[in-house]
């Protein structure tokens, strides 16, 4: 199979080569990672993680290596959330220096970050940079404690829904041929896990996902989460040219992104259809002409 959903507990991404926290003995996605390199003979892997909590082993394990890129979406509020890790300037180091990426979300609780503030995230930060590195596997922390409904505030706080997670996860299939593995991380609310779990499971399975809820599209990013990704660009924008395009887009909406999107594809075919037309005229006698027609429709 192209692809999987690890169900390991307990979570890893607290730990790092020699100590034990927060719940995590085995950096489990660190060490699956460790493996490819060595085995797999994967030149690239990207790891995403978007538990609520910044996984700090995971960071410091491969903060000087350059293949493999760490992209994490946490709440971080300024350093006084656990861990404390994860600023948008700690981008990795020596060799590794671009390939540590932090989504550190801040302002605390008001309001709570949800779906459409992770969903501007994935569109302007996430997909451009993993796009553009190009992995050759992607490896997910996927823990849910920003799943909505879960833990109390001074654990999580955050209203991701578990269609978001799904959709999140379809969004990193277009990656690396579809070579994805989840593997579970944190989550304290077992009714969030097991709903969450079971969207990223459907979406990996190729089903069709549940539209995302009619909120989740049409409300703008929150001015908090606009300021966090403000930030991550600027700071990232040094090593990825991809998030360029999108620093003056980061207040749309899910649906106001898609408009944007659909009309700039609109005038990309426009001026192809112009170059199209002037490679027809310049087309010798002798070649058969059946294929113009659909053209003119």
């Amino acid at each position: 199979p192209q692809n999987g959903f690890a169900v390991v507990r307990p979570p890893g991404h607290h730990a790092d080569p020699s100590t034990a926290m927060g719940f995590c003995f085995f950096n489990s996605v660190a060490i699956a990672a460790r493996q490819l390199q060595q085995k797999g003979k994967l030149s690239k892997i990207l790891i995403v993680d978007w538990d609520v909590h910044h996984g700090n082993g995971t960071q410091q394990i491969f903060y000087r290596d350059p293949d493999v890129l760490y992209i994490s979406l946490h709440r971080h509020d300024d350093g006084n959330f656990f861990p404390g890790s994860g600023a948008a300037d700690e981008v990795g180091a020596g060799p590794g220096e671009g390939f540590n990426v932090n989504v550190a979300w801040t302002g605390g609780l008001d309001p709570p970050m949800g779906d459409p503030e992770y969903l501007a995230a994935f569109r302007t930060v996430v997909m451009p940079i993993a796009h553009e590195f190009s992995p050759d596997v992607v490896l997910v922390s996927a823990g849910f404690d920003a799943a909505d409904r879960a833990p109390p505030p001074p654990l999580g706080g955050y209203k991701v829904s578990a269609k978001c997670f799904g959709y999140m996860t379809k969004q990193l299939m277009s990656l690396a041929g579809g070579a994805i593995v989840l593997a579970l991380e944190g989550g304290h609310d077992l009714t969030a896990i097991c709903d969450a779990s079971e969207a990223c499971v459907s979406a990996l399975l190729g089903n069709e996902l549940d539209p995302l809820p009619e909120e989740s599209v049409r409300q703008k990013p929150n001015p908090n989460a606009v300021r966090s990704l403000e930030t991550v660009i600027q700071v990232q924008s040094k090593y990825w040219v991809a998030v360029q395009r999108f620093a003056s887009k980061l207040g749309c909406s899910f649906l106001e992104a898609q408009h944007h999107e659909a009309e700039e594809v609109e005038t990309v075919t426009a001026l192809a259809s112009l170059s199209v037309a002037v490679m027809v005229e310049k087309r010798p006698q002798d070649e058969p002409m059946e294929e113009e027609e659909p053209m003119n429709q």
